[in-house]
């Protein structure tokens, strides 16, 4: 078994939030995988490494700076995959809970349950990002919305397209991202979520040909705030009128940009409680 190596990092939550959204921009990150938890008036940033990194490059990379101590080192050959799995519970987000294979009995009665593994990237669940994106599309079907098309942009694990399919089982689901590898991820969560019928793709943006001229009734789009921003004009001509986007990826200090880039594209915006400093933005087509 090989031998993996741990870095943490205890800092300001904003700090290590952006060093976060740093690696979780970057397509050849070194770092195997990343958490960040909140501990009382910090927070501690957890990174594995499949081979020993240069500390100084990935430290620059993420925006750590000297000033921030960190701990690092090789950890003892353990099934590390195995174990962390075992430590990640289920996660509620209104009526939907998100799970490891490991915890297939864990769905109470009445929840809608979703098979994803954890990992890196947005999507997981146990992302504030994912969950803040659930409980608001939660909330709108508690309204008694029923949108019959659904575009998941940057789909990362497909999770938002699968929660879609599993009470939407009529409606047309489409799920891009710009990473072949999360394609290939979405697509085998669909199949182990009995799912098929959502349509994963490789995509850049709202260019593709399964995009381009189409309307939808709800687009997720859990990304970043710098491509938030620059697709603000396509995502509201892609909604269908009466339409909504809901929109995460983005700290709060990027709230205010984001919101501001929407409502410049003529969409009505609101904004829903943070979760760990992430936001999520419902942005709604007259």
């Amino acid at each position: 078994m090989s031998t993996l190596w741990r870095l943490v990092a205890h800092a300001d939550f904003a700090i290590l939030a952006d060093a976060v959204e740093r690696l979780d921009a970057s397509g050849n990150a070194p770092a195997l995988s990343w958490s960040l938890f909140e501990e009382g008036n910090e927070a501690r940033l957890d990174v594995l490494f499949e081979t020993m990194p240069d500390i100084d490059a990935f430290r620059a990379a993420c925006g750590l700076s000297e000033n921030i101590p960190v701990e690092f080192g090789p950890m003892p050959e353990e099934d590390w995959v195995r174990i962390s799995l075992e430590g990640l519970k289920p996660v509620e987000a209104g009526r939907f809970t998100l799970y490891g294979a490991h915890d297939r009995e864990a769905v109470a009665a009445g929840q809608t349950g979703i098979e994803i593994e954890a990992g890196p990237a947005f999507g997981t669940g146990h992302h504030g990002t994912t969950r803040g994106c659930l409980m608001a599309f939660s909330e709108m079907l508690d309204k008694g919305e029923s949108p019959k098309t659904v575009f998941d942009l940057g789909c990362g694990t497909a999770v938002l397209a699968i929660a879609a399919a599993k009470v939407l089982p009529e409606a047309d689901i489409l799920a891009s991202d710009i990473d072949p590898e999360a394609v290939e991820e979405s697509a085998e969560n669909c199949r182990k979520n009995a799912t098929p019928g959502i349509d994963c793709f490789v995509a850049e943006g709202l260019d593709h040909d399964r995009i381009a001229g189409r309307e939808f009734e709800l687009i997720f789009a859990n990304i970043l705030a710098g491509p938030l921003v620059d697709l603000a004009p396509g995502i509201a001509k892609a909604l269908a009128p009466g339409g909504q986007v809901i929109l995460s990826g983005l700290l709060t200090e990027q709230e205010a940009r984001v919101r501001e880039a929407y409502a410049d594209a003529g969409l009505a915006v609101t904004r829903r409680e943070p979760i760990e400093g992430w936001e999520t933005l419902i942005a709604t087509k007259a």
